[in-house]
């Protein structure tokens, strides 16, 4: 059993818990992931690790509440435990070797891009964030990120906070203004990487992208989180999760992530009746 420390909400949709895990916390770097079970009748959960502290012996996870499980999930309460916290999983972001870095994340892809955006600037990176979401309301670790940041732009659909418009304007006005960047690493919704991909490969700038396909037991047996990558069949859970964003095929990995979206509103829609009962 694992012991939920801190809990806070971000936005109305979004939550941060940092969890008792010590053996995690020991071996944690960006990039990985864990998966959790919220009970012992709780389906499986991966969530990417968005800090942790090897010292204090805790690791971070931040959620968006979007289904049955998330919800369950969100319901916990500080003090409270969760059945299993299993990690770390997948590949660490390499971050050695580079010397500029632009980090474009997109709403809740934040959580994944901040870790990722904190150890290139450890490694002696000029780093520059590129942040995106929907509106205000819904921005999460502005000041994590400011800290981390030699720049940090934060771009909102609405205009309703910072520039308005999309990542790949801001990425492009930069790219445009003499920015050299060495890599890119781009961490969000798939149809933004998709995009930003596009505009990199056009300058011929390197990019990463960490991919979040449905995924069941982490360790690629399953074969629920494949992919293709450069024509070959790739799984995200071992091979990844990050991959060159110039090899990925988005169209297929869209199509393949809404296949489940029927099962999931059925789902939740379970939980709450039972809630209501």
């Amino acid at each position: 059993m694992y012991k939920i420390l801190k809990k806070e909400e971000l936005n109305e949709a979004v939550t941060r818990m940092v969890i008792e895990a010590p053996f995690v916390a020991k071996k944690a770097e960006p990039g990985q992931f864990i998966i959790l079970r919220v009970d012992e009748n709780g389906e499986r959960v991966p969530l990417t690790i968005s800090d942790f502290d090897r010292e204090a012996q805790t690791v971070t996870i931040i959620f968006q509440v979007v289904g049955a499980e998330t919800s369950r999930l969100n319901q916990k309460k500080e003090g409270e435990y969760i059945q299993d916290f299993v990690g770390p999983l997948g590949n660490p972001t390499k971050t050695e070797g580079y010397k500029r870095v632009a980090v474009v994340g997109g709403g809740v892809g934040c959580a994944i891009a901040y870790p990722a955006a904190k150890k290139f600037a450890q490694s002696g990176a000029t780093v520059h964030s590129i942040i995106g979401f929907r509106n205000k309301e819904l921005v999460i670790l502005q000041k994590e990120f400011e800290e981390v940041s030699d720049k940090y732009v934060l771009v909102s659909d609405d205009g309703s906070t910072g520039k308005k418009g999309f990542v790949t304007d801001a990425l492009k006005e930069l790219i445009e203004g003499g920015e050299n960047y060495d890599l890119v690493l781009a961490i969000g919704p798939l149809p933004m990487m998709k995009f930003v991909c596009k505009l990199t490969e056009n300058y011929g700038i390197k990019t990463i992208v960490s991919m979040n396909p449905i995924m069941i037991d982490g360790t690629g047996m399953c074969g629920g989180c494949r992919l293709t990558v450069g024509g070959e069949t790739k799984f995200a859970c071992v091979d990844g999760p990050e991959f060159d964003g110039h090899l990925v095929d988005f169209d297929e990995a869209m199509e393949r992530g809404s296949m489940y979206k029927g099962f999931e509103r059925e789902a939740s829609c379970n939980l709450l009746n039972k809630e209501v009962q």
